[in-house]
């Protein structure tokens, strides 16, 4: 608690040099104060660990030539990212409302502790865009949402934009 009372104060003082310098603060909510330690427990996983891109998403690459991404796990809270990233909404309060974003198609997001977003779909490109993966992965997402989970899959980054492309929710 106290932790989160001194970042929270932190982040006013900035935000007070900021404004008196002209500048407009960009105040982002903060997942879980650093360094809690009910954080690094996740609740369960999302994803299998796959070596690169599958075979369907290298043919659907410009000259057979997906984005260069590797293989990562990480921890974080599953959001729903639109109305993170506009509100700033997530966490439990967030859950009934963030799980009806899911399975209305929203984008869903991982927030990790260091609060960085990165997008979290399907990695399979033409189940995925054919909608044969929509139903396995929006479950397991929705079900859940503002949970702390640990997420495997494939990272890539362009442009400012973070994805994790997981894989195993191809319909079988």
């Amino acid at each position: 608690m106290k932790k989160w009372i001194l970042a929270s104060v932190a982040t006013l003082a900035l935000s007070a040099v900021l404004v008196g310098q002209g500048k407009t603060p960009i105040l982002q909510p903060q997942m879980a104060p650093v360094g809690d330690p009910t954080y690094k427990k996740a609740m369960g996983k999302i994803g299998e660990k796959a070596e690169g891109w599958s075979q369907t998403s290298v043919a659907a690459g410009v000259d057979g030539k997906p984005m260069t991404g590797k293989t990562v796990t990480m921890t974080g809270e599953l959001v729903d990212f639109s109305c993170y990233l506009q509100l700033g909404k997530h966490g439990e309060k967030h859950r009934a409302c963030g799980q009806k974003c899911a399975k209305s198609g929203q984008p869903i997001g991982l927030l990790t502790a260091d609060g960085s977003l990165y997008m979290v779909m399907e990695e399979e490109h033409d189940p995925r865009r054919d909608g044969l993966t929509m139903s396995d992965f929006r479950t397991a997402a929705s079900d859940h949402m503002a949970h702390i989970m640990e997420v495997t899959g494939t990272m890539t980054q362009h442009g400012g934009y973070k994805a994790i492309y997981v894989a195993g929710y191809v319909k079988k």
